[in-house]
């Protein structure tokens, strides 16, 4: 019995090599073999005909197998892709980190990609904003092209389906195009929920068909993504609200914390000054005694807001507490400070509101100004300089500002 295994086992060995089956999978399908020999019991009588019918039989039904082994590993690669993607992915919550390991698992997942892009959508307003670029150079920080309102990224969002483009020569989407516009493309789109968040789109040099698999994995990628951007945006949202002052919408203490660590990490590194300035309202205690606390609300929120469109788009205004403001100057000294502070006492003076009897409001602002490093170097100092010229200010400058005096002993 032992030789009669022995030739259809070299039978078998033959007609794999044959057909071109690989070591690897020879070594599978032999043990199989090996395991469907066992179901001859020792002492059967076996003609070398019969032998030769059995081998050949088996390596043609292991053979049909061995096309279910392909699938099967085939599968097993995309699970392997899939978790990692899914570690890759989750290991953040910031968007713009999200959106470049997108782009780079693209590159790594087509292997013959020559760009690799994600965009945002909103769905809301039908627009579409660059996320993350990537090819054989590295990354981007804007799109090759901006998407065209007839294009491949706005039909891919607007419809939510998966385009794919063989030749982007003879494509009605590529019509009227730069003649440099060559290749294939596939636009897929992120959604979660049903809703379009984005779209990732893979370029690739050489034209025709992109293979079922690639599909596969690009989809698997996108559901990835897209789950990714969700989870990202809701984290900003969430960190937002947590730095926000519920009543008014400014930014509140810990976002001002943290702008003030910024700016003294930016002076480190720039030699530049920045300024710190405590505001409070004059007159705003008689509106909470006159008219309560819901008429008093109501009047801070209009009235910071209002003082708010005076600032420059590169400085921070946040509520510090009750009727109180600070606003950080970034990149400003004494000069600047006082050229802003009466440009925003000009501005509440113009500022009108009508109180429920139909009186009109009448605040005025007194505030303390604070220089890094001269007034301090941490948070806590400039904060507490400005305060105190604040309250130097409503006691024998009421409507001005007074600048703080140096810690004494403190800088030389």
């Amino acid at each position: 019995m032992i030789a009669i295994q022995t030739d259809i086992t070299r039978i078998v060995k033959e007609t794999l090599r044959e057909r071109g089956v690989d070591s690897t999978d020879q070594e599978f399908i032999l043990n199989l073999f090996d395991s469907a020999l066992a179901i001859f019991e020792e002492g059967s009588i076996l003609t070398p005909e019969r032998i030769g019918e059995i081998a050949e039989d088996i390596s043609i039904n292991l053979l049909d197998h061995h096309h279910l082994l392909t699938l099967l590993r085939q599968k097993t690669a995309e699970l392997d892709a899939l978790k990692n993607l899914s570690l890759h992915l989750s290991s953040s919550l910031d968007l713009n980190t999200i959106l470049k390991a997108v782009v780079s698992d693209a590159v790594e997942l087509h292997q013959d990609t020559r760009t690799a892009h994600i965009f945002l959508y909103d769905e809301s307003e039908d627009k579409i904003y660059f996320g993350a670029a990537l090819d054989e150079t590295g990354l981007k920080e804007k799109s090759y092209s901006p998407p065209r309102q007839s294009g491949l990224t706005y039909q891919v969002a607007r419809k939510g389906q998966r385009i794919v483009v063989p030749d982007m020569r003879n494509h009605p989407i590529y019509e009227n195009t730069p003649k440099g516009w060559t290749g294939s493309i596939v636009g897929i789109p992120l959604k979660i929920e049903g809703n379009v968040v984005g779209v990732m789109n893979i370029s690739r040099t050489n034209t025709g068909e992109f293979s079922e698999a690639s599909l596969r994995l690009l989809e698997l990628l996108a559901d990835q993504a897209a789950i990714a951007i969700s989870n990202a945006r809701l984290h900003a949202q969430v960190s937002q609200q947590a730095k926000s002052d519920t009543m008014t919408g400014l930014p509140n203490r810990r976002a001002l914390d943290e702008r003030l660590d910024v700016e003294i990490n930016a002076a480190h590194r720039t030699g530049y000054s920045f300024v710190t300035v405590m505001m409070d309202l004059d007159g705003f205690k008689e509106v909470n005694d006159s008219y309560g606390h819901p008429v008093g609300d109501q009047v801070l929120r209009t009235v910071f807001n209002y003082l708010n469109t005076g600032v420059r788009t590169s400085d921070f205004l946040a509520r510090y507490g009750g009727d109180e403001l600070t606003l950080v100057l970034t990149q400003s000294d004494l000069s600047a400070a006082v050229l802003v502070t009466e440009k925003l006492t000009e501005k509440l003076k113009n500022f009108a509101y009508s109180l429920p009897d139909g009186k009109k409001l009448n605040l005025g602002m007194s505030g303390g100004i604070a220089l890094y490093p001269v007034h301090g170097r941490t948070p806590t100092e400039l904060l507490r300089a400005a305060d105190q010229a604040l309250y130097r200010a409503k006691k024998y400058n009421r409507g001005g500002f007074e600048i703080a005096t140096p810690p004494t002993g403190q800088l030389g």
